[in-house]
């Protein structure tokens, strides 16, 4: 018989083959890992996507109701302006929020503006303000301008009520949908977020900053097709129109930092900035929407807009229609709006 190996030898061979053995559990594990990990990603991943096209949808049926079903909201059409009211708050009250039904007269008509609100705590100190205008102005459905934002809105608090039931934060968020933004109403003492405004200085509530959306469902592709007030036309802005703009003046600024912080979190959409001094009347047209009510009594707000006429060319035109909208963009914004409640 051939001489046994050495000892030596052995423990050289048990060591090589222990060693061999670790490497591939090693290399079973991180294939596990990897696969888990990437099964996970794709699984968060098709989440995400299902929660964009069921938001789209609710958006879209949104649009279908303020602007086909209900049709022109302007002051010549005040029983559609009602109509629409009453969507609105039948909108929140399904979610099981109460509503408020701030009632004021112009001419010879009664305006409304519908306020609710989410707490997330028995006694929230900090107060945010989300507004937009449910108005049309006349000769047109008003499809982006403003439907686009009441429907952002709605879904907006829809899934606010989901992340209220997640745990307590020391957060109240209202939200107004605001009666008469459009001419002849608009810059008058009528507007619905004047009187929204002045009744928030009288009583002296206090809210950390109020956000108006403004018309945030048109979108452009096309090289050239964003455009831009002087001087900012000559500044590295985008020149195509698919980001969403924050404007907000030099006490908001704090604000519109947090907001882009909060929006920078959500890859789907881009978010560009703009601050203003003197409130912006040196730029009249920063201040054409309901966020102008509040700046000119102290508090902070910003609008959050896709640019309006320096993008959309069915501004204010019978064009205006809710096929021309992008609802993937509107419902992204509402996941960056709650990106922003859920970090407060």
């Amino acid at each position: 018989m051939p001489d046994e190996p050495p000892f030596m030898i052995l423990l050289e061979d048990i060591v090589r083959r222990m060693r061999l053995q670790t490497l591939a559990a090693v290399i079973v594990i991180l294939a596990s890992w990897l696969l888990a990990a990437t099964g996970n990603a794709i699984m968060e991943k098709e989440a995400a996507l299902c929660g964009i096209v069921e938001t789209s949808e609710r958006l879209r049926r949104h649009l279908m109701e303020l602007t086909v079903k209900i049709g022109e909201r302007s002051v010549y059409f005040p029983e559609n302006l009602l109509n629409a009211a009453e969507y609105i708050e039948t909108s929140y009250r399904a979610m099981g929020l109460e509503v408020e039904r701030q009632e004021y007269s112009y001419a010879d008509m009664t305006a409304v503006n519908i306020v609710s609100s989410i707490d997330f705590s028995e006694k929230p100190t900090r107060t945010y303000v989300l507004g937009a205008h449910y108005d049309s102005v006349d000769g047109t459905v008003g499809a982006d301008d403003n439907a686009s934002a009441i429907a952002v809105q709605i879904e907006t608090a829809r899934r606010l009520v989901q992340l209220r039931e997640k745990g307590k934060m020391n957060l109240r968020v209202v939200f107004v949908s605001f009666a008469l933004e459009e001419p002849p109403v608009f810059s008058t003492a009528f507007m619905g977020s004047r009187i929204f405004a002045r009744r928030l200085r009288e009583t002296k509530t206090d809210i950390e900053g109020m956000i108006c959306l403004e018309m945030v469902g048109y979108t452009c592709d096309i090289p050239g097709c964003q455009g831009y007030p002087l001087p900012f036309f000559f500044r590295n802005y985008p020149d195509t129109g698919n980001f969403i703009g924050i404007v907000g003046n030099f006490k908001s600024r704090g604000f519109t930092s947090s907001l882009m912080k909060a929006f920078a979190r959500n890859p789907q959409l881009s978010a560009v900035s703009l601050t203003v001094p003197f409130n912006g009347w040196i730029l009249p047209a920063v201040r054409l929407s309901d966020h102008a009510s509040f700046w000119d009594l102290g508090f902070k707000a910003v609008m959050v807009t896709d640019t309006a006429f320096f993008r959309n060319p069915h501004y204010h035109l019978a064009s205006d229609t809710m096929e021309t909208l992008d609802y993937h963009f509107m419902a992204s914004l509402v996941d960056s709006l709650v990106i922003f409640f859920e970090g407060i």
